[in-house]
């Protein structure tokens, strides 16, 4: 994994030569620092005044792929002009684009009645904090004890044991969280699939260059698929030699300097 500004001459010039560029963001540890829970999370308005710069630019489509829920997205972004892609893109929103995973109807009891089974169970461990996002779950243990986290996992498997058994939902790990998920084979790389269908088939070759940032595992499917697409992945943090992107950046700071020279490019 190579970092990304000594080798931007390289990666400026494959942005120049595509015809558009479409920029695919992360959100909380991308375009936001990390933060305790996750409703104290807030984009500064420096970021948003140049996520807005950057949608306006004829040159760039700006799309934002997130677990968080759609609505949460949009209301913590506040940007009206670019692409929402919420629950790792069960459900996307933007300029002349509304897409909802069909599994929507059938899912929702399941987790409904799963997020009040954690309410109780997990109750009990300070610091474990349930999010109910509609059509996924998250288990935050970041403010757990060590020595208790083991039991959060237990619990969690315990209680969405049987619903995992059916095949309704199943079960990923991010950065101090569990996601609690339907059981179909969707994620951030089917999103960037989908978009790159509404935008262009053929990727980098029709002239539609796809350039993805994040920083968590579940980043990891998108960064494949944009590597099929001829595309740039850039990972967030210091190198991880076990991530598929291909550059990184160490900081939120180093992204929106990112922005800064994209909104400078000719």
């Amino acid at each position: 994994m190579l970092y990304l500004f000594k080798e931007w001459k390289t990666i400026a010039d494959k942005i120049r030569t595509a015809s558009h560029t479409m920029l695919m963001f992360d959100f909380d540890g991308t375009l936001t620092p990390i933060v305790d829970t996750p409703e104290i999370a807030d984009l500064s308005e420096e970021s948003r005044r140049l996520l807005k710069n950057l949608s306006r630019h004829p040159n760039f489509t700006v799309a934002i792929i997130s677990g968080r829920a759609l609505k949460d997205l949009q209301d913590k972004v506040g940007i009206p002009e670019i692409i929402y892609a919420g629950n790792h893109g069960l459900e996307i929103q933007g300029p002349d684009l509304a897409f909802v995973h069909p599994i929507k109807e059938e899912v929702k009891p399941v987790l409904r009645i799963i997020a009040l089974a954690l309410k109780k169970t997990l109750g009990a461990i300070r610091g474990a904090i349930i999010e109910d996002k509609g059509l996924t779950l998250s288990v935050h243990y970041r403010l757990v004890d060590d020595q208790e986290i083991d039991e959060v996992k237990d619990i969690l498997d315990s209680t969405v044991g049987v619903a995992a058994v059916l095949g309704k939902v199943r079960t990923t790990s991010g950065k101090m969280v569990y996601e609690v998920r339907p059981a179909v084979p969707w994620d951030k790389g089917k999103a960037v699939k989908l978009l790159m269908k509404r935008y262009g088939k053929g990727g980098w070759k029709s002239g539609l260059l796809p350039l993805y940032i994040g920083d968590d595992l579940t980043d990891e499917d998108a960064f494949k698929v944009i590597e099929n697409y001829g595309g740039i992945t850039i990972y967030v943090g210091e190198g991880n030699n076990q991530s598929a992107a291909s550059y990184y950046l160490k900081s939120t700071e180093e992204v929106a300097n990112l922005i800064e020279e994209l909104l400078g490019m000719k």
